[in-house]
């Protein structure tokens, strides 16, 4: 509004300043979705600290989030080196997740 109404007065300087806030606020909106995928990370990173050997499912469960969600956090972690794959020399598809060490 203040920059419609800057528009219509020729006051630049009110133009400029709004602007510069629709840009600021952009840029913390995006800073905000940024936060929200590190808050689940570190959600994740809490229960398996808390129940080691936990699968996906179960942490998905846990955080509330979906599969697919908590499929990328573990990756993302284990990439990190923050978490260690275990599977099931039995059966492979069983997945699970320890602290690394």
């Amino acid at each position: 509004m203040n920059a419609w109404t800057a528009q219509k007065t020729e006051d630049y300087a009110s133009l400029s300043t709004a602007l510069c806030l629709c840009v600021c606020a952009a840029g913390l909106f995006g800073e905000d979705l940024l936060q929200r995928g590190y808050h689940r990370d570190r959600e994740v990173l809490a229960h398996v600290a808390g129940h080691p050997g936990a699968a996906t499912r179960q942490i998905a469960r846990a955080v509330g989030a979906s599969e697919r969600v908590v499929a990328r956090n573990l990756d993302r972690l284990t990439a990190d080196g923050l978490l260690t794959l275990v599977t099931d020399g039995a059966n492979p598809a069983h997945r699970s997740y320890r602290l690394a060490s």
